[in-house]
């Protein structure tokens, strides 16, 4: 996520949009050479000096010299919805700014001068705030000017509202990240691994799972939990190796998990069963699965199962 500078800095390379653009030194040059190209308004050439003596004083560090751009009632909007107006307002905002970031360096992007009325001008564009160990900071803007007895100022500048960003899976699968390793249960005639990590950018995590037996590997699967922002919940998705897939909904519950799970058989038959993860320390769980029912017959609880974490080490099949 890019770092934003003092919204109230962010805006203000506004100022660049026509500064020193490649337009306006193009339409000047060709304004010099009488080449036949059309001439610049006269206005907009007025509103270029103003904006080369705005970005001056900007980068002078001169709030005062800043502030005067405006009109007496010019107000500032900024992307994150602060309000700047009148002069006052505005001084103190870029002196705190000021102050607080140093050698900040303003640049522009695609600006546009238009001449609405002979006393009324719009400038739009996008602007980069650079300052030093931080992320340039671009923004969209739309400046009015009017022409007032001392030349044409700033009279309101708004920003477009920050895109909120994108909510982040991770933190919200961060109290899961415990699982992550390999873990296994060899409490029975059988012996179960799961294996637990995390996707590229640590969206998902991703749970495989084979279960052992005397032959080998009878039967496997792949669980996958993941942050549902539409319900605002974890939920988990798993395909087994005969054929099964199922969901399944996750709630913290004290020092564990407990997840409602829905599963869909090969055989197309439904089942359902609610499995409960306690963290017993860092190298051990208890699983435990309750209510568990096909087609609405009531099957036997699974007692606790202690499974212990083996880390990195290879599973060596029995």
């Amino acid at each position: 996520m890019r770092h934003r500078v003092l919204t109230v800095c962010s805006s203000l390379v506004f100022l660049v949009a026509s500064f020193d653009s490649p337009l306006s030194r193009a339409q000047d040059a060709s304004s010099a050479e009488g080449n036949g190209a059309a001439e610049v308004d006269p206005e907009a050439k007025l509103i270029q000096r103003q904006i080369d003596s705005y970005v001056q004083a900007f980068n002078s560090g001169d709030a005062e010299a800043v502030a005067k751009h405006w009109t007496k009632e010019g107000e500032f909007l900024t992307s994150g919805g602060t309000l700047l107006e009148g002069y006052d307002a505005l001084k103190n905002g870029f002196a705190k700014y000021f102050s607080e970031t140093k050698s900040a360096k303003l640049e522009l992007i695609e600006p546009q001068i238009e001449i609405l009325s002979p006393s009324i001008a719009r400038e739009t564009g996008t602007t980069r705030v650079i300052a030093p160990e931080q992320e340039p900071s671009d923004t969209s803007y739309e400046a009015m000017y009017v022409k007032t007895p001392e030349g044409w100022k700033l009279d309101s500048v708004r920003e477009q509202p920050e895109s909120s960003p994108a909510p982040s899976h991770y933190e919200q699968l961060q109290a899961l990240e415990w699982m992550v390793g390999t873990w296994v249960d060899e409490s029975s005639e059988m012996q179960v691994e799961t294996t637990c990590r995390w996707t590229t950018n640590q969206n998902f995590l991703v749970r495989s799972f084979k279960v052992y037996s005397e032959a080998g590997i009878n039967f496997e699967g792949t669980q996958v939990i993941g942050w549902d922002p539409s319900t605002e919940r974890i939920r988990s998705w798993m395909f087994d190796s005969d054929g099964g897939f199922g969901t399944g909904v996750w709630s913290e519950n004290g020092n564990g998990w407990t997840v409602h799970k829905l599963n869909i058989l090969p055989d197309g038959k439904r089942a359902s069963a609610t499995h409960m993860y306690a963290q017993l320390d860092d190298n051990s769980l208890e699983f435990r699965s309750v209510g568990r029912q096909v087609d609405g017959e009531l099957l036997p609880s699974v007692a606790p199962i202690t499974v212990v974490r083996r880390g990195a080490e290879a599973v060596t099949q029995p």
